[in-house]
């Protein structure tokens, strides 16, 4: 499995290629900005991009996905919980996150169901708290968990539709039971580190203890 994780945009946003070096299928997770980084990365190793997948659908992970599937014609998958968001984003927030207007999803998925590239094989976890559809993703491993867990932190709750208790239930309870060696692929660079693992977030986390 190929996965690499690129700083993108200006809210210090992480986006991920995940593939499968064997097929050649790819996917891209958040692709926020940087579009041509990330499809120069895909062209070097070998990978096509066949879906843009959001963890949730607020405009810093989701402003590049018009760029990205212009240039791919990548299928946009995101949880059904936040379909909405992905087309209803204001156009002041757009102006000031210098963003353009994602198109509709192709797939929403739900809670359980498998997104697969070549053998690679992601399961969703919905994990609302942040979003009503925010959701993470798990193989073995790794879990990317978008804006619901960051390195020793946690995503904020107080926009529309989020909520402090249901996050913290959907990470003591979704993510805090995955294997402590799974590492930790965060939305954004805001820790001390880029990535961490499950047993140091359980441990370390103030959050969540």
């Amino acid at each position: 499995m190929f996965i690499q994780q690129i700083q993108v945009g200006h809210m210090a946003v992480f986006a991920y290629l995940v593939g499968d070096p064997v097929t050649g299928d790819a996917l891209v997770i958040d692709p926020a900005d940087n579009a041509h980084e990330i499809l120069a990365l895909a062209a070097k190793n070998k990978l096509r991009i066949n879906y843009i997948v959001n963890t949730h659908g607020h405009v810093d992970h989701i402003g590049g996905n018009a760029g990205m599937q212009k240039l791919t014609g990548a299928k946009i998958i995101v949880h059904e919980g936040d379909a909405i968001m992905l087309t209803s984003t204001p156009a002041a927030m757009l102006r000031m996150f210098g963003a353009t207007q994602s198109p509709p999803p192709d797939i929403l998925v739900q809670d359980g169901q498998m997104i697969s590239v070549g053998n690679v094989e992601l399961k969703v976890i919905h994990t609302p708290g942040h979003s009503p559809g925010g959701m993470c993703l798990y193989t073995a491993g790794y879990v990317f968990t978008g804006d619901t867990l960051f390195v020793e932190a946690v995503g904020r709750t107080d926009l529309p539709g989020g909520s402090w208790q249901t996050m913290y239930n959907a990470i003591k309870t979704r993510l805090f039971t995955l294997p402590d060696d799974t590492k930790v692929m965060p939305g954004h660079n805001y820790g001390r580190t880029p990535t961490s693992t499950i047993g140091h977030e359980k441990k370390y986390n103030p959050s969540v203890r």
